[in-house]
Formats: C-alpha cells, sequence, structure tokens
C-alpha cells in the first residue's frame, strides 16, 4: 500500500446477516465498520492503541443495500496532545452497475494510550496539501465547537433549573 501513515482504505461486502427489517444494512452495523476504521487509522498512525472518545456528525446520506461494496476511506484530520481527529467518508458502490455514491461520513475522535491506558502524546500532523490544509482546519472548529458545547452543558447542570 502507499497511503501515507495518516490514512487508511477498507471495503466490505454488506451481506445479508446486515441487513435490517426494511432490507438495508443496518445503521449499527457502519456504525460498528466506522469505529474499526478509526481505530485502525488513528493505531497506523500514532503507533499506539487507541481508545474512542467522541463520535461527532455522523450523517447517514444515503440507505446501504445488501449485496453493495462499501469503502471506507479514513485520514487522520487533526491532532491535539493524545487525541486524533479522524474523518471517515464512506462510499457505497453496486457491484453490478458499478454506481458509487457518498451513503455516509462523519469524524472520530480517538485518544493514544499507553500500556497502562493512560493517554500519550502523538505526533502532531502537519498537512501537506491543500485538501488536508481544508480538513486540517475544519477539525479545529470542530474541536472548538466541542468544547463550547461541553462548557456551555457543564454550566447548565450546575444551574437550578437543570437541578428541578
Amino acid at each position: 500500500m502507499n497511503l501515507p501513515s495518516h490514512q487508511l482504505t477498507m471495503t466490505v461486502l454488506m451481506t445479508p446477516d446486515m441487513a435490517n427489517f426494511s432490507g438495508n444494512v443496518h445503521g449499527g452495523t457502519i456504525l460498528k465498520f466506522l469505529d474499526q476504521v478509526a481505530y485502525a487509522c488513528a493505531s497506523r498512525y500514532s503507533g499506539r492503541y487507541v481508545v474512542t472518545l467522541s463520535v461527532d456528525q455522523v450523517i447517514f446520506r444515503q440507505p446501504i443495500h445488501v449485496g453493495e461494496l462499501v469503502t471506507f476511506l479514513a485520514a487522520v484530520n487533526h491532532t491535539g496532545t493524545s487525541s486524533m481527529e479522524v474523518g471517515i467518508k464512506v462510499i457505497a458502490e453496486n457491484i453490478q452497475t458499478h454506481e458509487a455514491r457518498h451513503a455516509n461520513s462523519c469524524f472520530f475522535t480517538m485518544v493514544a494510550v499507553d500500556d497502562h491506558r493512560k493517554p500519550v502524546a502523538v505526533t502532531p500532523i502537519k498537512p501537506s496539501n491543500e485538501v488536508e490544509v481544508r480538513r486540517h482546519a475544519a477539525a479545529d472548529v470542530r474541536k472548538k465547537l466541542r468544547q463550547e458545547f461541553s462548557k456551555q452543558f457543564e454550566a447548565l447542570k450546575e444551574s437550578a433549573a437543570y437541578k428541578a
């Protein structure tokens, strides 16, 4: 593979055991694959085991059907001290017609850990092209929004209105 260490691609055939009652692939199945891909991408980049801290903006744009090939395109977009944002784009492909479509996107925050499961520093990522610069900047905005949301939610929990 010629992919850089901060990128990963995985393709999986969607089988009948993955279907929900509507006959489409169950969203939980896709979420499981997304978590596995995020884990593999962040672990490869950091050279460490990682844990999932958060999942943001999971958008199921289109259903995925049994019998389709699904490709997960993952990349580390941003790094913190021990955390990494992994962006994942999901492409579903009809095997017979070769029609491919963007079915899902999301962002996972993964944290590198040592042998005692304590956070450990990761190498800062340096965007190397226009796309990576754009993804890095967007990831920085998402990180700030998560921090602001957390701060506001903590303030709400401390308020009298929340405790009532």
